[in-house]
């Protein structure tokens, strides 16, 4: 029988040993890979939460968020498009699971959509988010050489189908993009601040774009407002919707569940009398 200043001994001895994890084969530590492993994941999935991603898009007063734009697709090349699709529906899903539904424009230039392969993947995408019809527009960026025409269309068709809203980014005023804002029924069309600034679009090209989006019930969306003179230029255009560094700057997804209005329209609202 061991003494107890024996056992005593003994005990103490093995508490104070230093601990020794279990290796595999090739001498690495298997628990300290298995957390890094865990611990970059977290790291990683915390990180593309909070990346400042979504610009907020509100009505003219800026009283209300009436959307977002995902700016990551707009700089995206043809590896990356798929994986920052699949990003902009899981912060689709992410906002709609607080109960807060927030309509998203993905933008996808005109080469994505003249691949049969990438609509597939897209129209994938899109039908497994199980996402409500609204949800999810496609901000196409620009209409694709004469030659590609045709593939183009398709894809924008086969997309338009399983009920994606249309939306054209970058307008500039051609007959062209008329004409296809009008075949294709577009729900939304964007302008820039500085193109109404500069006066880069004819008088004849507001025109028509205007007399299409009422036909058509489509929405005019003013990007860039960065001047209050921007603002006023967009009022007497009767745009729909505004956006820019002057409404608020970019957000991060979870930022974006705690917006109702606009900087402005707070500034406004706060001396204004009660």
């Amino acid at each position: 029988m061991i003494p107890k200043s024996r056992l005593y001994t003994l005990v103490k001895s093995w508490k104070n040993k230093p601990f020794q994890a279990v290796n595999d084969a090739s001498g690495s530590t298997l628990g300290s890979e298995i957390n890094n492993s865990v611990g970059f994941e977290a790291e990683a999935l915390w990180s593309k939460r909070q990346s400042i991603s979504y610009e907020p898009i509100f009505n003219q007063s800026g009283s209300k968020l009436s959307g977002a734009l995902f700016q990551p697709l707009l700089q995206a090349n043809d590896s990356q498009v798929l994986r920052l699709f699949m990003d902009g529906l899981d912060a689709i899903q992410y906002w709609q699971s607080f109960s807060k539904p927030v309509p998203t424009i993905l933008p996808i230039a005109a080469k994505t959509l003249c691949q049969p392969s990438q609509v597939d993947a897209i129209s994938d995408l899109v039908l497994n988010s199980r996402l409500p019809v609204g949800l999810v527009a496609l901000g196409i960026m620009n209409l694709p050489p004469a030659q590609f025409w045709h593939d183009y269309q398709s894809g924008l068709a086969r997309l338009r189908r399983i009920g994606l809203m249309l939306h054209l980014l970058h307008f500039s005023g051609s007959p062209q993009e008329i004409k296809h804002l009008d075949e294709m029924r577009f729900d939304g069309v964007h302008l820039s601040a500085q193109q109404l600034r500069s006066n880069l679009l004819k008088h004849q090209s507001i025109v028509d774009l205007a007399s299409v989006c009422k036909k058509n019930y489509g929405a005019i969306y003013i990007g860039g407002i960065s001047l209050v003179s921007d603002l006023t230029a967009a009022q007497k255009l009767a745009a729909n919707f505004c956006y820019g560094g002057l409404m608020m700057p970019p957000v991060s997804r979870h930022q974006l569940l705690q917006i109702n209005d606009s900087r402005l329209a707070k500034a406004i609202f706060s001396v204004k009398p009660q």
